[in-house]
């Protein structure tokens, strides 16, 4: 926001209209618009309104940090009566009270002809205190005192216009640093670290006027140019190549930003920066050390300019600003565009050092326990034992079959109940059956009537007949009786059911051979083992272990080895061989079908083969398949 200021020099058009304008007021305008400090503007505010209001014996202006102070006097008038106490009074008040304030002074140690009013009134910008100005008159009457304060109060607008105008361009300036940074930031945003560095010292180079800019990184202990602005290439035997290396190691070596010529007064060795000034003719130089988060420095940039436009502090610290946010995205860069067994050799390398540097003491007590633990474990021993996955099945398993084509009728168990040896399982339909009897029973009674008609007239042909068909007869009743029995289907011995619902089927036919239930014995069970191929050359027959169900897991039941199948199956992507067991302890509890894991007790072993072992074996066979 610009102030818009009287004319410094009325024109001749404008005589008549400025003519009441005193030619002393007109200078006062203009050294109050060509005001450059703070300073002289504050004091020729002072003195322009004194031109407006009368009898001012003195004046005092107070500022400082919006709303938070202290608040401190910045300008006096006269400047020779710089200790005006009878001012502080008001200046409290008006800061306190956030408003204007008049006091009159009624000390009675003053006397009444040297009586003064204090007036004083704030300076707010974006409704924050930023100072006050206070001014001691001449006694006067009420309406002229409201004139002056109602002229204080246009007045003060100047001063507040003085620090909307800073504040401004403070924003305005820390934009444009934000958007030089991000700009630069974004320049280095190359693929390859060779490719984003020459960008990133050119873009710098262009935006600062710098004749040349280099950045260089950490080799060998020392830093090393690794990039040049406005160069691809350049050779790293060059004296003004070698000439910024030790410039930037100076700078690395002091931890600080370097500036030659020197802007202030630190006392920093300069000996490198002043060679590469004499011996290639940039006169100002600064250079920016990179340092990681430990405090060791990784790298610098060197930038050169020619005399007539020295680095000053902001121009410093700008570049300070940059190298902190683009220095660690080229480093990363440049780390990763190593080889490989470039980046394993300096990982191998740092951990070294840290291992054999000072400090880093919780690694080295680290590594230290580490040692100790695998020395142990080389030589300790542990029992080692052999995992697979365990079913337990029943030591036999009956099916139960339809016996002949039929109808269920009726079930009195299923999947999971308990059974006694004879317990009813289910009954098939017998109404057929029972119709066939009946038949069967009509014939043979024929039959016998018929054999007892031939007896009686000696008909020995016929008695031979008939007395056949009744044996025909009475055999195909001795198949119907026993069919009879057959609908009842009951349990061979005292089992559990493992499979078999027929509650959804009453009624539905069935077929001769059909299985109707699967059942096994309550308290006669094996284990089947899932041993890996990996480690069934561990397991032989008589070797005991132990297992846990997942159902009960606060139970082991022990076990012994009676059965390896040589012959492996495959499930879920790993081979496996089936190993059988068989239980040295049975629960109630127990089901067929259950699962858990099983630990085959193998013997003692190396505590470090038993948590290794795995891992050699699958080393050497990969080593074995890619060895030509």
């Amino acid at each position: 926001m610009e102030e818009n200021l009287p004319p410094q020099e009325p024109t001749e058009d404008q005589a008549t209209e400025e003519s009441n304008v005193s030619y002393p007021e007109q200078t006062l305008w203009r050294q109050f618009g060509e005001s450059k400090t703070d300073e002289d503007f504050y004091y020729n505010w002072i003195r322009l309104q004194i031109q407006f209001i009368s009898n001012v014996h003195s004046c005092i202006i107070v500022a400082g940090p919006p709303d938070t102070g202290p608040f401190t006097p910045v300008s006096f008038w006269p400047k020779e009566h710089r200790e005006q106490h009878e001012l502080a009074e008001v200046i409290e008040r008006t800061l306190r009270e956030r408003k204007g304030v008049v006091i009159r002074n009624t000390s009675a140690e003053v006397p009444a002809s040297v009586d003064f009013f204090h007036i004083a009134y704030p300076i707010k910008a974006h409704d924050m205190l930023c100072g006050a100005v206070a001014f001691q008159i001449a006694p006067c009457p009420s309406d002229e005192l409201q004139a002056i304060m109602r002229q204080l109060q246009w007045g003060v607008a100047w001063l507040e216009n003085r620090v909307l105008r800073k504040d401004a361009e403070q924003e305005r300036a820390f934009k444009q640093r934000i958007t030089t940074v991000l700009d630069l930031a974004a320049g280095s945003l190359q693929d390859r670290f060779q490719a984003a560095t020459t960008s990133f010292v050119t873009l710098l180079a262009t935006r600062l006027n710098c004749d040349r800019v280099s950045i260089g990184f950490v080799k060998g202990g020392h830093v090393k140019v690794s990039a040049l602005s406005h160069s691809a290439q350049f050779k790293k035997q060059m004296n003004l190549i070698r000439s910024i290396n030790e410039a930037m190691n100076e700078s690395v070596d002091q931890h600080s930003v370097i500036v030659y010529p020197k802007y202030d007064t630190a006392d920093y060795i300069l000996r490198s920066h002043e060679e590469l000034a004499r011996q290639h003719g940039n006169d100002s130089i600064c250079t920016i050390p990179f340092f990681d988060k430990d405090g060791k420095g990784y790298g610098a940039l060197t930038l050169e300019r020619s005399e007539k436009q020295p680095f000053d502090s902001e121009t410093a610290e700008l570049c300070d600003n940059i190298a902190a946010l683009v220095a660690p995205i080229l480093e990363e860069k440049r780390r990763n565009d190593k080889l490989l067994i470039k980046k394993i050799g300096e990982s191998v390398q740092l951990q070294a050092e840290k291992l054999v540097g000072p400090g880093h003491v919780l690694l080295k007590i680290s590594l230290a326990v580490v040692l100790l633990l695998v020395i142990f474990f080389s030589f300790a021993k542990g029992d080692y034992r052999v995992t697979a996955k365990t079913t337990i099945e029943g030591a036999i398993q009956r099916a139960i079959v339809a016996p002949f084509d039929g109808y269920i009728f009726e079930q009195f168990a299923r999947a999971g109940d308990t059974v006694d040896q004879g317990g009813m399982l289910c009954t098939l339909d017998s109404r057929d059956i029972h119709l066939q009897r009946v038949a069967l029973e009509s014939q043979k009674e024929q039959a016998f009537r018929k054999y007892r008609e031939a007896m009686a007239s000696s008909n020995r042909a016929n008695m031979k007949i008939f007395r056949e068909q009744m044996n025909q007869a009475e055999a195909q009743l001795e198949l119907i009786r026993d069919q009879i029995l057959r609908t009842k289907l009951t349990a061979p011995f005292d089992a559990v059911v493992v499979s078999g619902d027929l509650s959804q089927s009453l009624g539905s036919p069935v077929q001769r051979g059909q299985i109707l239930f699967k059942v096994a014995p309550l308290h006669d069970y094996r284990l089947k083992l899932q041993v890996d191929e990996r480690d069934i050359g561990e397991v032989k027959a008589e070797q005991s272990g132990a297992l846990i169900l997942n159902s009960l897991p606060n139970m082991k039941f022990p076990f012994t080895i009676e059965k390896i199948t040589p012959v492996s199956s495959t499930k879920e992507g790993e081979n496996y061989f089936l190993v059988e067991a068989k239980l040295g302890q049975v629960s109630e509890r127990l089901r067929p079908g259950m699962e858990g894991f099983s630990k085959v007790d193998v013997g003692r072993r190396k505590l470090i083969w038993v948590w290794t072992h795995d891992l050699i074996d699958w080393v050497k066979l990969w080593v074995w398949s890619w060895w030509p």
